[in-house]
């Protein structure tokens, strides 16, 4: 198999989304797809133009989009490549995982070039939740109909597309390990971490900046160039947030007498404080055959060593991460415990808890620069943003092995493994 070398990697800002105030976005007036063909050009005539990569060297294109609807639709992938002037003869396809959506486009990738199908891959993910969110989709909610024949009392359509209730109930099924008051400390820490690396202009060195406009001002145009949800916190300011979930009050658990003891409410658990907001971004990468990239004296990023994926009980998907990063470190011969740092996707801080409780990770080792409830989590874009975040922390902290994984809608995971090979 051949060696493949995460070469480049770039991002937008990611905005906050406003689907009820489309004009409080400051990505309001872009469509999704114009803001990844917007980073496209800009990484091609930025970054990757002074490592002497040009459009025509990509043999693939993958477009990870989890709402690929409307003017989120694609046509293949090739929208964007239309858009930023790739020659007809790149290929491309849209994905969609989901949260993993660019992620899983950057496995085939890999997987292509491994195999030796490809020697440049650009992977590319976008989202616009102001713009185009749950509008064009009609899942079948038959799940939810006693006379469906797949109806599960645990899997109804409240628990299965309800991001919000997956995370109450993997919650309330770790009791007695985690408090609400764990879920926002760890909410307080990831915007604290995020201030600090903005403060000291960290991620300036994978954001490209973007034309938006003042928040409710569409015709004050201001050029974006860092995350717009990150605000300074703290345990006090957050612990009394509204409730947004709903509890399942689990019988294991001593049903709903015992909740109510146990948290004080009959309230859920989840609030803005401890859940990623809703984004605008995208986000791009580059990744090439080694010897390829020897030949043009590029330096790598990373090398990416292995990949996993796997499936959980939708009605509690933010178990994904645990199989999919054991299926991946088992492929590499690896252990958690061997593992320098790790971007784990904190969709919801039940999520990376969980994670870090099965896998016995320390605190310390994770989302070290900040993480996705406050940086933003523009679902399909966010795996590229993990893993390329991961590959710049190996490199300052001269680590080797680095994880970055994700929890997935619909009951998924997925995880990929990366090396500094230049400590």
């Amino acid at each position: 198999m051949k060696e493949v070398w995460l070469v480049d990697y770039a991002r937008t800002p990611f905005s906050r989304s406003r689907p009820n105030k489309p004009e409080a976005d400051v990505f309001g007036e872009i469509r999704g797809d114009e803001l990844l063909a917007q980073l496209i050009m800009k990484f091609f005539d930025g970054s990757l133009k002074e490592k002497g990569v040009v459009k025509n060297d990509i043999d693939d294109v993958s477009v990870g989009v989890a709402a690929g609807v409307l003017e989120n639709w694609t046509y293949g992938g090739k929208i964007p490549l239309y858009m930023t002037g790739f020659p007809h003869r790149v290929p491309s396809f849209s994905i969609d995982r989901q949260c993993g959506s660019a992620g899983f486009g950057m496995h085939v990738g890999i997987m292509e070039i491994m195999t030796g199908f490809s020697k440049a891959f650009l992977a590319t993910g976008f989202e616009h939740m102001t713009r185009v969110r749950g509008k064009g989709i009609d899942p079948n909610r038959s799940i939810a109909d006693p006379n469906s024949i797949f109806y599960r009392p645990d899997l109804d359509a409240q628990n299965l597309l309800n991001m919000l209730q997956t995370a109450q109930k993997l919650y309330e099924e770790e009791v007695p390990k985690f408090t609400k008051e764990d879920l926002d400390k760890f909410g307080v820490r990831s915007h604290n971490l995020t201030i600090q690396s903005q403060e000291n202009n960290w991620f300036d060195g994978e954001i490209i900046p973007i034309e938006g406009h003042t928040p409710d001002n569409i015709d004050e145009k201001i050029v974006i160039d860092r995350d717009m949800n990150p605000r300074k916190s703290s345990l006090e300011a957050v612990q009394n947030l509204p409730r947004i979930s709903k509890p399942f009050f689990l019988e294991k658990n001593g049903g709903k007498a015992e909740y109510i003891k146990r948290e004080g409410t009959e309230e859920g658990v989840i609030t803005a404080a401890n859940s990623s907001p809703l984004n605008a971004g995208a986000t791009a990468a580059v990744m090439m055959e080694a010897e390829e990239a020897r030949k043009r004296e590029i330096e790598p990023m990373a090398k990416i060593i292995s990949i996993g994926w796997a499936g959980v009980d939708p009605s509690v998907m933010g178990r994904g991460p645990v199989p999919a990063t054991i299926r991946a470190l088992d492929h590499a011969g690896l252990k958690a415990d061997q593992i320098d740092f790790w971007e784990i996707n904190e969709a919801f801080s039940i999520v990376p808890l969980n994670c870090m409780d099965k896998l016995n990770i320390p605190e310390e080792k994770v989302n070290v620069m900040g993480g996705s409830m406050a940086i933003g989590h523009p679902l399909a874009a966010t795996m590229i943003r993990l893993t390329g975040t991961l590959a710049r922390i190996l490199k300052d902290k001269k680590a080797r092995y680095g994880v970055a994984n994700a929890c997935i809608g619909g009951g998924q995971g997925v995880a990929t493994v990366i090396e500094n090979i230049s400590t």
